[in-house]
């Protein structure tokens, strides 16, 4: 039977775009336009085969559990890609053919699993990115047996149940007759061969857990539920396989001060009666430092002042959003003998000593100024 994995270059773990990339390359490297020749033809043609078989899902199970898709049935009659597993499986089920090695032995390596762990970060790297620390609790290569799952100096033997096919045949009565079943081998768990000694460190699983620390790049940008993925920072696989990915779950913590909309801060200052009547220039901190905020002469509760640019780094973009700052006036609650006085003789100035009440509109009113700048 051919084998595929070996005329594209790659192990039986390879991952679909690993596959994808090495036919790609060998393609290009043995396509008749640039390779003139026979030979390059011929090669060309046995990795697009090749490709053509591993690059079906459905294909590449078949093959892996040992029915060569372009192998020819013989006398059967059904024409090229059916085997004679093939046609059983269409009476008795996948498993139940009569033809030896129809599955074939299972590889110890296989791919590691990929992982999601989730990364608490603050609101300033979320403005404006920064790296972060992981600690992952993972299974990375046994630096004993470096994946080989035997102890130093010695090898896998051949399964002398199965004789390496990874399986076994029973036959049954029934009303049918003798039925012909295929099994895993008890003996070498399918995989064809046994270890008659194991690796000590890994207990021949080519892999041991350990605790590593991985350094990850933050995008400015991000917000609560963003994945980042590290790829081949996950589990590294049985028998030394490829190791997986490690998806990182971004979680950004609430921050005292500043609230995030979209990719625009939000933010309230409390502003004094006299400066919101007066006008005033008040220092704000924010995330790039000591900003200066203008409050306008006659400024009242809920109004806003935006600085520009000073908001979250657009993820997929450039430039950054905004500050909304909302303006709160503080009406003082406790005067001494000479504050009230003042404030009574504006009163009478102002022709407030007795005020009637107005109703005013919702649209010009506090929540329709807290609606409009949340829009």
């Amino acid at each position: 039977m051919n084998d595929y994995y070996a005329d594209l270059g790659v192990d039986r773990g390879a991952s679909a775009e690993e596959i994808k990339k090495a036919y790609r390359r060998l393609a290009r490297k043995l396509h008749p336009d640039v390779n003139p020749g026979p030979e390059a033809e011929e090669e060309f043609k046995k990795v697009s085969r090749a490709y053509d078989v591993l690059g079906d899902p459905d294909k590449k199970r078949a093959f892996d559990m040992g029915a060569d898709p372009y192998a020819q049935a013989g006398s059967a009659g059904y024409g090229p890609g059916f085997t004679f597993s093939d046609i059983m499986d269409q009476f008795f089920g996948a498993g139940a053919a009569g033809a030896p090695g129809s599955r074939g032995p299972r590889s110890r390596t296989r791919r590691g699993q990929d992982a999601l762990v989730r990364a608490d970060i603050d609101l300033r790297t979320a403005v404006f990115g920064d790296t972060e620390e992981l600690t992952l609790d993972t299974a990375v290569e046994c630096t004993t047996c470096h994946g080989e799952c035997c102890q130093p100096g010695t090898t896998s033997e051949t399964c002398s149940a199965c004789q390496g096919r990874g399986e076994v045949q029973q036959v049954q009565r029934s009303f049918l007759g003798q039925i012909m079943t295929t099994r895993p081998c008890g003996v070498c768990q399918g995989f064809g061969t046994v270890l008659p000694h194991p690796c000590f460190e890994c207990s021949g699983e080519g892999r041991v857990r350990t605790r590593r620390t991985v350094t990850i790049k933050v995008p400015g940008g991000v917000d609560t539920g963003t994945r980042i993925q590290l790829r081949g920072e996950g589990e590294v696989g049985p028998g030394g396989g490829l190791p997986g990915d490690v998806y990182v779950e971004i979680v950004v913590t609430p921050h005292p001060t500043f609230q995030r909309h979209g990719d625009d801060l939000h933010c309230t200052l409390d502003v004094p009666m006299t400066a919101a009547a007066l006008g005033a220039t008040i220092a704000l901190d924010t995330f790039d430092g000591t900003q200066d905020v203008e409050v306008r002469r006659g400024t009242q509760s809920a109004d806003t002042v935006t600085l520009d640019g000073l908001g979250v780094t657009h993820l997929r973009g450039t430039g950054r959003g905004d500050l909304v700052v909302h303006l709160n006036v503080l009406t003082p609650t406790r005067l001494d003998a000479r504050q009230e006085e003042l404030l009574r003789e504006l009163a009478g100035l102002r022709g407030e000593e007795a005020p009637e009440a107005h109703l005013t509109s919702m649209d010009k009113g506090l929540l329709g100024k807290l609606r409009d700048a949340f829009r």
